[in-house]
């Protein structure tokens, strides 16, 4: 950890920069002029994304001028920092363009290990459209927050069968190869819902859904959701195993599960 700052001062102003973003975002949410443009991936951007993460920036450069940043929008500054912030403005882009609440900021500061790897050592995730917000600090547990409530902390399901699995999902692209071996796991589950992007790697978290899957993310797609789902004892990996929000895609589960996922899309 640095020296110069304490991991709840981390993740106090991680909960700040939710609390600037919620304001920015809700503010645009079912505007009719919101402003949407493509960008060079054919992925849409809004206003709203830009504006959000150009604030985020602006106050972490006040309040932590020696982190390096990592954007989805705007890129990279100072990456090669011992400490960097991971910032996706506004997850569900195409959800908050139409209408459909199930959208959130993802923020995550990731910190340089003694051995050289890399770990979220704090996360929040702030769905305002939803009245839900989650946050998890390294030892400190996850927690959730309704309607601006108290933080209730929670863990991940005890399931440990396929069989009586809950598996959430986005949609069936982007699985390539993989897509016949998902189909089977979606079937041997006894429920199965496409809740999608962030939302159903929180319900894991949350010990609501037991598996939530996602064949191609970014950086800023999981670095929140990885250390939300650990610290609520589960396991974020990508589709290989590999654990850590670093592996181009996303499964959480809870521990019992995780083996028998990781075999199932082999």
């Amino acid at each position: 950890m640095s020296a110069k700052y304490s991991l709840e001062s981390d993740l106090e102003l991680a909960l700040e920069l939710a609390a600037i973003a919620d304001g920015i975002t809700m503010a645009r949410y079912l505007a009719q002029d919101l402003v949407v443009l493509t960008k060079p991936d054919n992925t849409p951007v809004t206003d709203a994304d830009k504006a959000t993460e150009e604030a985020l920036r602006k106050h972490l450069a006040k309040e932590r001028p020696a982190d390096g940043l990592v954007g989805e929008e705007f890129g990279n500054e100072n990456k090669d920092a011992a400490r960097y912030w991971v910032i996706d403005p506004i997850d569900g882009t195409k959800n908050f363009m139409r209408g459909v609440p199930t959208w959130a900021t993802l923020i995550g500061l990731v910190e340089r290990q003694g051995d050289g790897s890399e770990k979220v050592i704090a996360g929040a995730v702030s769905a305002p459209a939803l009245n839900r917000r989650w946050y998890a600090s390294s030892g400190n547990g996850s927690f959730t927050i309704l309607n601006g409530g108290k933080p209730r902390q929670i863990s991940v399901s005890k399931v440990s069968k396929i069989a009586d699995a809950s598996i959430a999902y986005s949609d069936f692209q982007g699985w390539g190869d993989r897509l016949t071996k998902f189909h089977k796991l979606i079937a041997d589950c006894s429920r199965s819902r496409g809740y999608g992007d962030f939302w159903s790697h929180m319900l894991v978290a949350e010990g609501a859904v037991d598996i939530a899957a996602e064949p191609s993310l970014a950086l800023w797609d999981m670095a929140a959701l990885d250390v939300i789902v650990r610290e609520a004892g589960g396991i974020f990996s990508n589709l290989t195993g590999e654990v850590g929000p670093f592996g181009g895609s996303g499964i959480s589960t809870n521990t019992l599960l995780h083996p028998t996922v990781m075999a199932a899309l082999k």
